[in-house]
C-alpha cells in the first residue's frame, strides 16, 4: 500500500458528462491504498482462505427479481462480446452478453480460465464480494472522493492522471481502447482486454491502474451530479460519503430498486468514441448486484485522527 498525505483538492469537472459536475473543493484525511487493483492471485487466497462464493457463482432468487424470465435466471455474469461490424451506441446489448458460468475464475465463460492471469485484476465482483475481500484484508473500500484524490496524483485540475493529453507524444498512458468501439480495437496499448496490474506506469503517487484496465468500486451510492461547491472555504466537505441509497436507484428500473454505487476509472473499453471516461473526475453507475468482465476494486485503510 501507499500513503495518501490527503489534502483539499477540486473534485469533478465541468468539461465532459453531466453527472462529474459541478467541479467542487472537497478535503480528505490522510489514508493508505492499495498500488494496485486487487488481482486474480490476491483473490485466490482470500476465496481458499474464507470459502467465499462470489455473487456470480449463485443463481439469483427469483422473487428478487420479479418478471424476469425464468431461463435467465442462473448463475453468470456479463462478459464483454465485441461484434464484428459498427452497431448502434444506443444500444450496450450489442456487445455485452450475460453469460451462464462466467464468474472470476471463468472471466469469458466455462471454457475460459485465469491460468497466467496471476497478475490481472480480479474481474466479475459485485460490491458485496470487493467489501467482504476487503474486511477479510483488514480494510475498506474507499469513498469517490478518496479514489479521485489518489487517482489525480497530486495533479489537481489536470485532465488525465498523468497531465492534460491523453497519449503525449504518441505513449499510451493506460489500459483503453483504441480504434471504433465496439467492434475495432487496434491495440495500440499492447492490449486487447485486462492487463497485468504494472504494465502502465504509475502516477505521482506511485499508484497502478488508477485510469484503465477494469473499473473499480467506490462505496458511494451514485447521484446523478456533484453538490455546489462551498460559497466559503470554512463550508469545504471533509471526507464526503457520498449520497443517499435511496437517491440510487435506477429510475428506469422501478419494479427492481437496485441501489447502484459509484465505479471509477475507466476500463479498457473506454474510446474516444463511446465512453471517454478515463480520466478521474469520471463515474459511472453500477447495479450493487451487477458484475462484469471489466470491474474490479481496490482496498484502503484511513489513518485514525487523534483527539
Amino acid at each position: 500500500m501507499i500513503r495518501i498525505p490527503g489534502g483539499t483538492f477540486r473534485m469533478g469537472s465541468d468539461r465532459h458528462y453531466p453527472e462529474e459536475a459541478p467541479v467542487h473543493r472537497v478535503t480528505v484525511d490522510a489514508f493508505w491504498i492499495d498500488r494496485t487493483p486487487v488481482t486474480n492471485r490476491q483473490f485466490r487466497d482470500f476465496v481458499r482462505a474464507t470459502g467465499h462464493v462470489t455473487f456470480a457463482e449463485r443463481r439469483p432468487d427469483p422473487k428478487d427479481y420479479p418478471g424476469a424470465l425464468p431461463h435467465m435466471v442462473f448463475a453468470g455474469s456479463l462478459v464483454f462480446s465485441p461484434p464484428g461490424h459498427p452497431v448502434d451506441l444506443r444500444n450496450w446489448a450489442q456487445w455485452w452478453t450475460l453469460l451462464k458460468g462466467a464468474n472470476w475464475r471463468h472471466p469469458y465463460g466455462p471454457g475460459s480460465s485465469i491460468k497466467r492471469l496471476d497478475d490481472h485484476p480480479v474481474v466479475h465482483v459485485a460490491y458485496a464480494d470487493a467489501l467482504a475481500y476487503a474486511h477479510w484484508a483488514g480494510k475498506d473500500l474507499p469513498t469517490e472522493a478518496e479514489w479521485e484524490f489518489a487517482a489525480r496524483g497530486g495533479l489537481d485540475g489536470a485532465e488525465f492522471a498523468w497531465g492534460d493529453e491523453l497519449a503525449p507524444g504518441g505513449r499510451q498512458m493506460a489500459n483503453t481502447w483504441q480504434g471504433a468501439f465496439p467492434f475495432q480495437n487496434t491495440r495500440l496499448d499492447g492490449f486487447e482486454r485486462t492487463s497485468p496490474v504494472t504494465a502502465f506506469a504509475p502516477n505521482g503517487y506511485g499508484l497502478y491502474d488508477m485510469i484503465g484496465n477494469v473499473w473499480e468500486w467506490t462505496s458511494d451510492f451514485y447521484t446523478p451530479k456533484h453538490p455546489a461547491d462551498a460559497a466559503k472555504a470554512c463550508c469545504i466537505p471533509e471526507n464526503p460519503r457520498g449520497g443517499r441509497e435511496d437517491q440510487s436507484y435506477d429510475p428506469c428500473q422501478p419494479q427492481t430498486p437496485i441501489p447502484r454505487r459509484v465505479l471509477k476509472g475507466g476500463s479498457h473499453l473506454c474510446a474516444p468514441n463511446y465512453c471517454r471516461r478515463y480520466r478521474p473526475a469520471a463515474r459511472h453507475p453500477q447495479p450493487v448486484d451487477t458484475s462484469t468482465s471489466h470491474v474490479g476494486f481496490r482496498c484502503i485503510i484511513r489513518e485514525r485522527k487523534i483527539p
